[in-house]
């Protein structure tokens, strides 16, 4: 690799980090603390639930994105709730045996969109957002449930607000450091940092496609 220590800051950043989340992006993450065992008590639950969508760079790469298009909106704290709400939906949808085709495909679009609106640098209209984000929690929800399926009701309970919890978290944190740093940084400064947070997302979203393609 060639040396980047003379490239800008957000330049660097992408130079160092989109590679980074790619290699990440493998197999290996089962995007699942429980190696794959369905949970069966109330603590399995919630510490599957909790670690999810931190440990699917995906998803956890959807709830960045959301928690910065959230920022500056009346309703920023509406729009990660409709993506929690709908993941809830998707994986009842999943355990109850409902049937969603090209689930993973679906969650690397939903990815890829929301870089993209990132990319775009300007404000998009809080309904856009929203919409997208609960468009695309439906399919988030229904990948997370399979790790629930056949569970109990205590941990199927658990497993709900764990990653509930977890996903409104991130998303209401992003927003709130985003905002705060805003608030300190140049027009030109936070533009930069949108776009490099936008292909960094964008990345993610390409290899997951890229994955879910090859696996059909």
């Amino acid at each position: 690799m060639k040396n980047i220590t003379h490239l800008r800051p957000c330049t660097r950043l992408s130079a160092l980090g989109i590679p980074g989340l790619m290699l990440l992006c493998g197999p290996a993450l089962a995007h699942h603390p429980m190696g794959g065992r369905t949970p069966s008590n109330f603590l399995e639950g919630m510490l599957s639930g909790l670690g999810h969508p931190i440990i699917g760079i995906d998803h956890f790469a959807f709830l960045v994105a959301v928690g910065l298009l959230a920022m500056g909106q009346a309703h920023r704290l509406l729009i990660p709730a409709a993506f929690v709400l709908m993941t809830v939906v998707g994986t009842l949808a999943h355990v109850a045996g409902i049937d969603l085709a090209s689930v993973e495909a679906t969650v690397a679009v939903s990815v890829l969109l929301a870089g993209g609106l990132l990319l775009a640098d300007r404000r998009h209209h809080a309904g856009l957002i929203g919409l997208l984000a609960a468009a695309a929690g439906l399919f988030h929800g229904y990948a997370y449930g399979e790790s629930i399926v056949g569970a109990e009701s205590t941990p199927l309970f658990a497993y709900l607000a764990g990653f509930s919890l977890i996903q409104y978290c991130v998303a209401v944190t992003v927003t709130w450091c985003g905002e705060r740093f805003l608030r300190s940084a140049s027009a030109a400064l936070a533009g930069k940092l949108t776009r490099t947070a936008g292909v960094a997302i964008c990345a993610v979203g390409a290899v997951y496609l890229g994955l879910a393609l090859y696996a059909a």
